[in-house]
């Protein structure tokens, strides 16, 4: 690989030799986009900010937006946690197409089938404010795929770093009047990172784990992923356009110390074809339809862990294996329509999510298939309007609401459901958005929503019998066939105030959760627990705050908090999985050419815990990151560290209660160090 690295990186640099004069500053428009142009209850993530970092997915990349936070299972693929809101209680889309993993411990998150080299931006909805989704009652976040400009364009991006991490992308484009298109390819790849102790994330289990890797796997690849995409735009008017995107993704050697399996492979392909009617209704109105497919195939097994050693039982090079498939596809069509005063969206959809997972263990059934997860189809159409009109000149008012109707069946039998098993579900979401500006430079924000969600298919019919590998996964998972939607009734207020030169902005929420869909049975006796789903009633409510602030002598500053607190009602007990107050302030220098910027994250002790699920108390902890820049033109160059002072540390949320989970944490990497340059002709 040397040769490879080495004659990418000479590639990259020669290229910006010859890249125009600097770029006018970019940050001061930030400043005024964050201002004047997002809504108080939506944050939009740049690839700027991206392309200054060393995340290896939107995941990570995320994680510095108020109010989200992160599942570390491994060096990658880590799960976006929205106000404590995770899992299937917020949506994931790619240019509006839900997009879902096949794992059933979720290795395979939804943000990691897609690529930072694909996307424009991330778009970040907070709250059950999505009427055009179905689902989504804590949240969404839309990664929005980039378009070609007029013109012939390319793009290429590399960064080097700790533990041999290379994320490399190359991008070609050409625009023109009456269509355009798009290719790209990604690759990234990295050996096992190592925490503030000095130990690879390979190496946290004691010699006596049956979950510890095999000596050759411990400074194995950590992940090796292949993407490739291309897009294709034709205008047939001035008034209509058609758009064709297809991606695939080949992720290989994805290892989960967090789990008891690692990925052998992931391949996701994903297809999506809009068409857009505008300047219809005398100029005001458009039309949108589009058709999305997903597919990703997963498999995952043990053959890197001590537990698939060779025995009397273990015949085959795992001792535990499981197979999974996740397909989706779905049509949507929307309108906006003028009418009065004000604008009237209304749209229909439909989609169906089919998941089947097949389990095999040698201790626990001589190697024979359990359908873990049945061949279970979920199939939803909705329907939805709201309204949204100025009513005085500083106020404006939008309201709507949505209908979604909903099946799940099985297509095999397991210990959990026959064959054929059906449930039906009916769910009305609303809400009404107030938003009032006394000046230009002050807005305010006031929101109530009702967000509904199903049951997915593991939750209602997952079956994995005794996972007794060890003491701590001594039990049996069962799904619940007779769970009911998660019922949100949120309330929001938020407030912003911005100049040319300064934002801040601040909200806070209360939701009062009907039908939570939470883990129970660890308390149950025995040797063996048997592990289920259940309704409870809780509450969750936080706050977040964030500012920007430009200073003189080109020096930025930045700061932002936030804090999710969760309670069981129904048990009288903290709510699992709450990330704890968490902040980070930041200063920066930018003149336009070169960038310096400190970065100090925080968050605090976590000691509201579940102890019915086992959950335990995280240390709080601080961390320091340095990066520097130099852009000339469309040339970028970018150094940095984080983890400046190698702090070893965890962070709170995790799936340990998951039914492969090994019981241990995956810790944070300690100092490491990465090099970005990327230039655009």
């Amino acid at each position: 690989m040397k040769l490879t690295k080495t004659t990418a990186i000479l590639l990259v640099l020669a290229a910006g030799l010859n890249a125009p004069a600097p770029a006018q500053n970019l940050m001061l428009d930030e400043i005024v986009v964050r201002g004047q142009k997002e809504k108080l209850n939506q944050e939009n993530l740049t690839m700027r900010e991206v392309g200054e970092s060393s995340a290896k997915d939107i995941g990570e990349a995320l994680a510095q937006v108020e109010g989200v936070n992160i599942v570390r299972k491994g060096a990658i693929a880590n799960d976006v946690v929205l106000r404590g809101f995770q899992k299937d209680n917020i949506n994931v889309l790619v240019d509006g197409a839900r997009l879902h993993g096949a794992c059933p411990n979720r290795m395979d998150s939804p943000a990691f089938h897609y690529d930072f080299a694909q996307i424009e931006k991330v778009e970040i909805i907070k709250g059950p404010y999505d009427l055009a989704n179905p689902g989504g009652m804590g949240g969404a976040v839309n990664a929005v795929s980039k378009k070609p400009a007029r013109g012939l364009g390319a793009g290429l991006n590399l960064t080097y770093g700790s533990y041999d991490s290379v994320n490399a992308s190359a991008i070609g484009s050409y625009g023109a009047e009456s269509f355009d298109a798009l290719a790209g390819y990604a690759y990234k790849y990295s050996r096992a990172p190592e925490s503030g102790d000095g130990r690879r994330i390979t190496e946290i289990y004691p010699a006596t784990s049956g979950n510890r890797y095999k000596d050759s796997a411990v400074n194995s690849r950590a992940y090796e992923i292949n993407t490739g995409w291309g897009k294709l735009g034709v205008n047939p008017t001035a008034d209509s356009r058609a758009e064709f995107y297809y991606s695939y993704q080949d992720a290989d050697h994805v290892l989960y110390p967090y789990l008891l399996m690692d990925a052998e492979y992931d391949r996701t392909n994903l297809f999506n074809a809009s068409y857009r009617l505008a300047n219809l209704a005398n100029g005001d109105g458009q039309l949108r339809a589009q058709l999305y497919w997903n597919k990703v195939d997963h498999l995952m097994d043990d053959r890197y862990r001590a537990s698939s050693t060779p025995s009397g039982m273990v015949t085959r090079e795992y001792s535990m294996r499981t197979i999974a498939v996740t397909d989706t596809s779905g049509a949507k069509l929307q309108g906006d329509l003028p009418l009065g005063d004000g604008t009237l969206r209304a749209g229909a959809d439909y989609y169906r999510r089919n998941w089947d997972a097949v389990n095999r263990r040698a201790m626990a059934s001589a190697y024979a298939p359990l359908n873990m997860i049945p061949d279970a189809d979920i199939d939803n159409a909705g329907v939805f309007a709201e309204y949204e009109r100025p009513v005085s000149d500083r106020l404006t008012l939008k309201g709507g609401a949505r209908g979604d109707f909903a099946s799940a069946e099985t297509g095999t039998a397991n210990t959990v459901a026959a064959a054929g098993t059906e449930k039906d579900y009916t769910e009305i979401s609303a809400n009404a958005q107030l938003t009032y500006k006394p000046s230009e430079r002050l807005e305010f924000f006031a929101g109530l929503a009702r967000g509904a969600r199903l049951p997915d298919q593991k939750e209602l019919f997952v079956s994995i019998p005794n996972t007794g590998v060890t003491p701590t996964t001594n039990k049996n998972t069962f799904g619940n066939p007779g769970l009911d939607p998660t019922i949100n009734h949120e309330a929001d207020l938020g407030a912003k105030y911005s100049t040319e030169k300064f934002y801040v902005n601040a909200s806070v929420f209360y939701s009062d959760l009907r039908n939570y869909i939470n883990l129970a049975g660890y308390e149950s006796a025995g040797p063996v627990r048997n592990i289920t789903f259940e309704n409870v009633d809780a509450v969750i409510l936080g706050a977040e705050a964030g500012a920007q602030l430009s200073l003189p002598a080109n020096l930025y500053a930045r700061a932002s908090l936030s804090y999710a607190r969760g309670e069981n009602t129904s048990g009288d007990r903290p709510l699992s999985e709450m990330p704890p107050l968490k902040g980070s302030a930041s200063l920066r220098y930018d003149d336009g050419t070169l960038m310096l910027e400190a970065v100090e994250q925080l968050a605090a002790r976590q000691t509201r815990v579940d102890s019915s699920l086992q959950e335990a108390k995280t240390a709080g902890w601080g961390v320091t990151d340095l990066k520097a820049g130099y852009t000339r033109g469309d040339f970028s160059l970018y150094a940095g560290v984080n983890n400046l002072f190698d702090k070893y540390y965890y962070t709170h949320l995790s799936y340990l209660r998951d039914p492969f989970a090994s019981g241990l944490k995956v810790p944070e990497s300690g100092r490491n160090f990465y090099v970005t340059a990327a230039v655009r002709f």
